[in-house]
């Protein structure tokens, strides 16, 4: 036999006719993905240009900023003097000074404060104290509070050296201390601020004035 009879030929692949309706679906599905994608890139980039405003926000227009005091005027009552030959001794039974504070709050919350003080040294001696009410500085507006702080006179009338600083100049050197603590809030950050203020300052016997008034601010976190 000659090798063409046992030569077979191959049967024809089989081709499985595609509908249209398998076609239609898949076009469907492949839309579908499309619009997920689409949408799932565009709520990710509305996110980000959320979230980055919103860090704006928070850094400018909402960052928390520092509150300041300032000592408007100082008033001292109730005080005269008598020049001796190796004293002063001072009258009055009730010696007090009236401390005029203002607290600035240059935020867009309110500055609520608690815990307000005011202590007079001389010497390194506290001869006087204060406390003030709780209060609230409002946004960008400036809060003031007098403060009386009763002097005591038999701790300033112990220093040895008394007579002698009075007779020179008629001055007698003092400092006060100020402390004011709170906190402000401005959506959700929340800053706790403790301002302090230190005063040098001069009481002037004959006058019975405060001169010479020289504070420095301090921001405690």
């Amino acid at each position: 036999m000659n090798d063409s009879e046992h030569v077979r030929p191959l049967a024809p692949a089989t081709i499985l006719p595609v509908s249209d309706e398998s076609a239609s679906n898949t076009r469907h599905n492949t839309l579908r993905r499309r619009k997920r994608m689409k949408c799932l890139i565009c709520v990710t980039v509305t996110s980000l240009i959320l979230l980055t405003i919103v860090l704006t926000l928070v850094f400018t227009v909402f960052r928390v900023k520092d509150p300041t005091i300032k000592m408007n005027r100082v008033m001292v009552n109730g005080l005269d003097s008598v020049m001796g030959t190796d004293r002063v001794q001072l009258l009055g039974t009730n010696i007090s000074m009236i401390v005029d504070v203002s607290v600035k709050n240059p935020n867009m919350a309110s500055f609520k404060y608690s815990n307000t003080t005011t202590d007079i040294y001389y010497k390194g001696t506290v001869v006087g104290e204060a406390r003030g009410l709780p209060g609230k500085a409002r946004p960008h507006r400036t809060s003031r509070m007098n403060l009386t702080v009763d002097i005591m006179i038999d701790r300033i009338l112990a220093d040895p050296g008394l007579s002698r600083e009075v007779s020179t100049s008629g001055l007698v050197n003092v400092w006060s201390y100020t402390r004011v603590g709170g906190k402000v809030k401005i959506l959700v950050v929340k800053k706790h601020v403790t301002v302090k203020m230190n005063c040098t300052m001069a009481v002037n016997i004959t006058a019975q004035a405060i001169q010479d008034v020289d504070c420095k601010n301090k921001i405690g976190l």
